[in-house]
């Protein structure tokens, strides 16, 4: 086994002088490489002898000590720099940082190749493999072993723990948390950083974002610092992958011990092994998500009428067959959709955003006043909320108020994204759900007739346009508003007058002048002229209850047919 002091013993290449970090002599030297990308950080491994000319940091102090302080941390062996090319001698801050971490810094003559050196030592170093060989294999086939009794990723992750003696976090590609093993001499505990729940992000987006997303920049585990509170945790990531697919994190809380070359090793053999366990476990999670989507396929579209197989499978499905519920439906859209020329890119997309939704709808599920179930269809989020028989029912107010609390989180968390909310009415029952679901894509389905923008509405917002929708002829409609209103939105037509608009909030402010011209941005005066207008148009005082009525009527009729008149 090679150290770097017996560097000084191989006669080959005679010459070479230790100026700093002397306290590292023993280090154990595994394999030799170059070092002439400052980028390479991500790359190195522990007990690495790195050799260089100097030329990436020669003129640069800051990289200089930089260099010195990653490959200490990473627990390289040393750093060994060829003089007289850029350098007739070290600079002190280079030694002085070799002295304070402990890093071997030697120089080498000029006569020597970098590539003969790395040769001669290489030679030197490479007795040391049979054992590690060795040990590597012995752990390969425990950890085989344990896949093949079926010990999961618990077992792996608790025996991968105790072999490099440190906390392991196990996450999935997501970032979401799917398994963690604490370590007894661990003195900065993970439940103390992290709010350890399955199924959410346990890591704070600055963090996840410094990690490559391409499996092809990962070559091997990777260094991260997490910070808190004035704590800085040394993290090694190495990401548990199979034919380019990435599907999740080995997170290493390097807080008991440095890791070693053979810790290294072990995490790769244990990264493997953690992903034929997560492609299992996916393919069976696919199974049980079909199962689920046919299951509130059929009820929400009404398919189940068996009282017994709802109670039985609603319960099975995380629904109380006693509770009342409700639906809430949400339209997402976005124009960034446009850019995806390729339609799978396209559905990748709107899946991800769906998605990031359900995640919103779980974290603020704390204020729906009752139990939340979410899932997603293409770009429909679909919210059932039951509610203990022994509560108030829920008002419309209330539901409302809930919708708008979500609909301004997505907003906020959500850029450039229009969403349209519909609510369904509360019914007793769970099998009474397809209604409710029925319902609240009926509110969207007029809210997009109407053009909205974004916006929330209740099934009974929207009693009258059902009504009229649903029971009588688009021909009828038309010869009915002609007839109350033609002469208006002719008038508008020709002169661009806006007299619709003006009516429709003089209505919806109750006919008050003063609260109409306040909704308006108008004069109160300019608000006057104009309703005095219509009326000498339309040939009445506005009086008229009967007219009132039919007035009101039209102008539900003119946004129902906006398209068609």
């Amino acid at each position: 086994m090679l150290t770097v002091k017996e560097l000084f013993n191989i006669k080959a290449i005679d010459g070479m002088k230790i100026v700093g970090g002397e306290k590292g002599i023993n280090n154990e030297i595994s394999i030799v490489n170059i070092i002439e990308n400052p980028d390479a950080f991500d790359w190195l491994s522990p007990n690495e002898l790195l050799l260089s000319t100097g030329y990436i940091f020669k003129d640069n102090e800051e990289l200089q000590n930089r260099i010195i302080k990653e490959l200490a941390e990473i627990n390289c062996a040393g750093l060994i720099i060829k003089m007289k090319r850029y350098f007739d001698k070290l600079p002190q801050n280079m030694i002085d940082q070799a002295n304070k971490y402990g890093l071997p810094l030697i120089e080498l003559p000029f006569g020597y190749t970098l590539s003969r050196v790395i040769s001669i030592i290489n030679e030197k170093a490479s007795g040391r493999y049979d054992l590690l060989n060795r040990k590597t294999l012995d752990m390969h086939n425990l950890f085989f072993r344990i896949t093949l009794e079926g010990g999961g990723i618990e077992r792996i992750s608790s025996m991968l723990s105790e072999t490099i003696n440190n906390p392991i976090i196990l996450v999935d590609q997501d970032w979401k948390l799917v398994h963690i093993t604490e370590h007894i001499n661990n003195k900065v505990p993970l439940s103390y950083f992290f709010d350890l729940i399955k199924n959410r992000q346990a890591f704070p987006k600055e963090f996840i974002q410094s990690i490559p997303e391409n499996i092809n920049d990962m070559k091997r585990s990777i260094k991260r610092i997490f910070r808190l509170e004035g704590m800085e945790i040394k993290c090694r990531i190495l990401p548990v992958a199979a034919a380019s697919n990435i599907y999740g994190y080995i997170i290493v809380w390097e807080t008991v011990r440095e890791l070693t070359e053979f810790d290294f090793i072990i995490l790769e053999q244990a990264s493997t092994n953690i992903a034929l366990e997560r492609i299992k476990a996916k393919e069976i999670e696919e199974v049980k998500l079909k199962i689920r989507h046919d299951f509130f396929d059929d009820l929400l579209t009404g398919k189940i009428t068996s009282s017994e197989s709802i109670q039985t499978l609603s319960e099975m499905h995380g629904l109380n067959s006693q509770f009342r519920y409700y639906c809430i439906v949400i339209n997402v859209e976005t124009k960034e959709l446009d850019q995806y020329k390729d339609l799978v890119a396209r559905r990748v997309r709107m899946e991800s955003i769906s998605k990031q939704c359900v995640d919103i709808v779980y974290t603020t599920s704390n204020i729906a006043n009752g139990e939340v179930t979410c899932f997603h269809r293409n770009n429909r989020i679909i919210i059932l909320i039951g509610q203990n028989e022994s509560k108030p029912s829920i008002s419309i107010t209330e539901a409302k108020q809930y919708a708008i609390n979500l609909y301004n989180s997505m907003e906020k968390q959500l850029k450039n994204i229009t969403f349209l909310i519909g609510i369904g009415r509360q019914y007793e029952k769970v099998h009474s759900l397809h209604k409710s679901f029925s319902e609240a894509n009926e509110s969207i389905r007029l809210m997009q007739k109407f053009e909205d923008r974004g916006g929330i509405s209740h099934f009974e917002d929207h009693t009258v346009y059902h009504f009229l929708d649903s029971n009588i002829k688009d021909i009828q409609l038309e010869d009915f508003f002609s007839k109350r209103l033609g002469k208006i939105y002719e008038h508008d037509k020709h002169h661009n007058s806006g007299y619709i608009d003006t009516l429709e909030n003089y209505f919806l402010n109750n006919l008050n002048i003063s609260e109409t011209a306040k909704a308006m941005f108008l004069h109160r005066n300019t608000l006057i002229y104009r309703i005095e207008k219509i009326k000498e148009i339309l040939n009445t005082d506005l009086k008229n209850s009967e007219e009132l009525l039919q007035i009101q009527l039209a102008l539900k009729i003119y946004r129902l047919l906006n398209k068609k008149i």
